[in-house]
């Protein structure tokens, strides 16, 4: 068995004496692993690590063993990725959530998103807006997209500003009113494009809706916390923003 594809590093693990296992999340292959021999040596630790863009081979006998990779560096960024706080944060944190996808399924969608994203996460005015977006894809793509196109009292599609907290269905200005102090603020950015970066109350309010529906269906059904991660992010953030 053997495939070329596009990746993303987004795990690295020794693997005996020399060796590691990379995991990345590919263009067609989804979230998978291999082992890279010599993958352990100080001469390929810049190359190995999370957040870098490769061109892996991957050969096994059968399909169903781990295999090995050969991979060829195509976009070096975790060095500048982890020279900052918060985009070394938000790599932390986005790592942990595409390892609760199931391995060798494809979300090219997701990938192509995550290419995109880590190009800049430098950008402390985009991080939290992009990392929102990417919290609300990962929703959908585990099997708990929120429906943010419609009012879900009237049906109707404009001034969508908030959310419920139980169904994730989007609630109109005038529909929200009585229930105003229970539901989530829903920041514009979320569900539509934004010329300039959000303020930073918009993108806390929208870490609040994504962080609320990611603790009830994801990982608290998992016996799971939030990753401190996130919240280290969350607090870098505001620091920046108050400088």
């Amino acid at each position: 068995m053997e495939w070329t594809d596009e990746g993303v590093i987004i795990g690295v693990r020794r693997h005996g004496e020399a060796n590691a296992i990379i995991e990345l999340l590919t263009l067609e292959h989804g979230r998978h692993l291999g082992i890279v021999r010599g993958g352990g040596s100080r001469r390929q630790a810049a190359t190995l690590q999370p957040g870098n863009s490769v061109r892996a081979v991957w050969r096994a006998r059968l399909d169903e063993h781990l295999g090995s990779f050969t991979l060829e560096l195509t976009n070096a960024r975790a060095g500048a990725l982890m020279a900052q706080a918060h985009s070394a944060f938000a790599l932390g944190h986005i790592t942990a959530l595409l390892r609760l996808l199931p391995e060798r399924d494809p979300h090219p969608d997701l990938h192509a998103f995550l290419e995109t994203m880590t190009e800049h996460l430098g950008d402390v005015r985009l991080t939290g807006m992009m990392v929102a977006r990417f919290e609300l894809m990962m929703l959908a793509e585990l099997g708990f997209g929120l429906d943010l196109t419609r009012c879900a009292a009237t049906g109707g599609r404009n001034e969508l500003l908030y959310v419920s907290p139980k169904s994730g269905r989007a609630v109109s200005r005038d529909a929200g009113k009585p229930w105003r102090q229970q539901l989530f603020d829903l920041p514009f950015f979320l569900i539509g494009e934004v010329a300039e970066p959000p303020p930073a109350g918009d993108v806390e309010a929208a870490f609040a809706l994504t962080g609320h529906f990611l603790a009830r269906r994801v990982f608290e059904p998992r016996g799971l916390a939030l990753p401190d991660s996130r919240e280290s992010l969350v607090i870098a953030l505001r620091r920046a923003s108050d400088q």
